[in-house]
Formats: C-alpha cells, sequence, structure tokens
C-alpha cells in the first residue's frame, strides 16, 4: 500500500511539474501586439476599428458592408436598402425604408453586406467606421 501511495504522489509531482514547465514554455512565445504575433494589423484598424471622414460627391453611392456605421455630418443623402430591409438608425431607434432622408448626425449601421447604403443628393461628410465602396449608381 506505502509502494501504491508513493508512486501516485511521484506521478501527482511529475504531472505538477510538467504543466509549470508547459506554462513557462508557453510565456516565453512572442510577446502580444508585437510584429511577430500581432494583435490586429494596423490596415484593420485604419479602415474598420476607427471612425474617419469620408467625402462623397453629389450623385454616388456610398455602400457598406455589414455592421458598418455611418454618420451624416453634412449634405442630404438617402437611404438605399435591400429586400431584406433598411438600414437601422440607432438614434432614433427605427428601420429606415429605401427612398427615406437620412437624418444629419443619427448613427445609421448597415445590418448586411447586401447593397445597403446612402445615396448623395448633394455632396456628403460622412464619419465611417467600417468599410464602404463610392460608385455611381
Amino acid at each position: 500500500m506505502a509502494h501504491r501511495s508513493r508512486l501516485l504522489s511521484l506521478l501527482v509531482v511529475a504531472g505538477v511539474a510538467a504543466g509549470v514547465l508547459a506554462g513557462r514554455v508557453m510565456a516565453q512565445s512572442a510577446e502580444p501586439g508585437t510584429g511577430a504575433d500581432p494583435l490586429v494589423s494596423k490596415s484593420y484598424v485604419d479602415q474598420v476599428a476607427l471612425y474617419r471622414v469620408v467625402e462623397v460627391p453629389a450623385g454616388q453611392q456610398v455602400i457598406g458592408e455589414a455592421g458598418t456605421e455611418m454618420v451624416l455630418r453634412a449634405g442630404q443623402a438617402t437611404a438605399i436598402v435591400s429586400e431584406l430591409g433598411g438600414l437601422l438608425d440607432v438614434t432614433a431607434g427605427i428601420d429606415t425604408p429605401g427612398g427615406a432622408e437620412i437624418p444629419p448626425n443619427h448613427l445609421i449601421v448597415i445590418p448586411r453586406s447586401d447593397g445597403r447604403g446612402f445615396y448623395a443628393v448633394t455632396d456628403l461628410t460622412l464619419m465611417v467606421k467600417g468599410r464602404v465602396s463610392i460608385k455611381a449608381p
């Protein structure tokens, strides 16, 4: 019985030692956020994670990908929607229908990558967080 107890103790100690050693090896790998292990790329942050100012000429469409956030700061725009629904106006808490005027300074979210966005009635200044494409209708 004493032999089994000793063997069990030895196995427990060996398991703990292996766990500690494995943890030290993992801790010595590349530092998170360095060039060897970036958390995210700079281009991702620039394009997706930060608001940026986008100028849109009159007569153009601004089409956003799913999750894109847009705020109309200057100009007049109308909503471009899809068969699956409108634009989410977070500020007003409504679903904006196609052709409706986009209110200034409202946070608008594009729910899907299915061609939704803004039509620029006049030149626009937008704050955009996410990916958009600007094109002729």
